[in-house]
């Protein structure tokens, strides 16, 4: 473990230049690359430690200063997890990369036209759904009250009706927002939300302050919808990986009676769309 933290430090100083992270270049350089030093004083440490820490015997470091290596040698989300792990043997805390929704994404979305899905953030902001999920949760969907899931599931007179699983689903976006709470604790979005429905739910207040955590990403729920009864759905959670907090939920008939199901709420949005056009 060791001869890799230093193996991979050496490896990233090396890619850079003074010029990378704003230092004079100097006189001409013997070896490419940060001096030892150099990334020393970017980093806030002293230069004998991190002679240590590359030959492995400094010892455990502790968080901050993994963090403080990571931005000195410009690293990546991804290089600055990396080095967590080998360092420490645990992964960081996660940082909030905010991103817009890629364009491949929203192909995605369009893509899939006979499965209800959509993308939300770790606030439950609704970012981009298809015309599959507006057929199943309705024309309002994205919007609203309906822009956030959670302030929809809990404060929406639909869900308590639509939603056969109700306190199931509900407990879960409990525990999935005191879940994400922990990953962001300075998120103001994040704090509007939840303390929002803190005062306006009492559910979600007995629920939140109970400290329930829970990761939801995939399961099943009943749905009533008008035009075809109750269908089961199988849901799912794809998380992305580039930092945004972004998940795409993707909803799945449970079995071949709640395809049809399904199918017959498509094909009742598709001719409502036709009769008012």
């Amino acid at each position: 473990m060791t001869t890799q933290l230093g193996d991979f430090l050496r490896a990233q100083r090396a890619r850079l230049t003074p010029h990378d992270v704003g230092l004079p270049g100097g006189p001409r350089r013997r070896t490419p690359g940060l001096r030892r030093q150099e990334v020393a004083e970017l980093a806030a440490v002293s230069v004998d430690w991190y002679i240590r820490m590359e030959q492995g015997r400094a010892g455990t470091p502790g968080t901050a200063v993994l963090d403080a290596l990571a931005a000195a040698l410009r690293f990546s989300e991804a290089q600055r997890q990396h080095l967590h792990l080998i360092a420490r043997g645990e992964a960081p805390a996660a940082r909030h990369e905010p991103a817009p929704v890629a364009a491949s994404l929203l192909a995605v979305l369009d893509g899939m036209p006979q499965l209800p899905a959509y993308l939300v953030d770790f606030r439950f902001d609704v970012l981009a759904w298809n015309a599959a999920a507006t057929a199943l949760f309705g024309a309002d969907f994205g919007t609203g009250l309906a822009a956030n899931t959670a302030r929809l599931l809990f404060l929406g007179d639909g869900p308590r009706r639509t939603q056969l699983d109700w306190e199931c689903v509900a407990r879960e976006t409990v525990g999935n927002l005191r879940a994400n709470r922990a990953r962001h604790p300075d998120d103001a979005r994040l704090g509007e939300v939840i303390d929002g429905l803190h005062r306006e739910s009492r559910e979600f207040a007995a629920w939140w302050d109970d400290h329930t955590v829970h990761e939801r990403t995939h399961g099943t729920k009943r749905i009533r919808h008008p035009a075809a009864g109750v269908i089961t759905v199988c849901y799912d959670a794809l998380a992305t990986l580039d930092g945004s907090g972004q998940l795409l939920f993707t909803l799945t008939p449970a079995t071949p009676s709640d395809a049809d199901a399904l199918r017959t709420v498509l094909t009742h949005h598709t001719g409502a769309l036709r009769s008012v056009s």
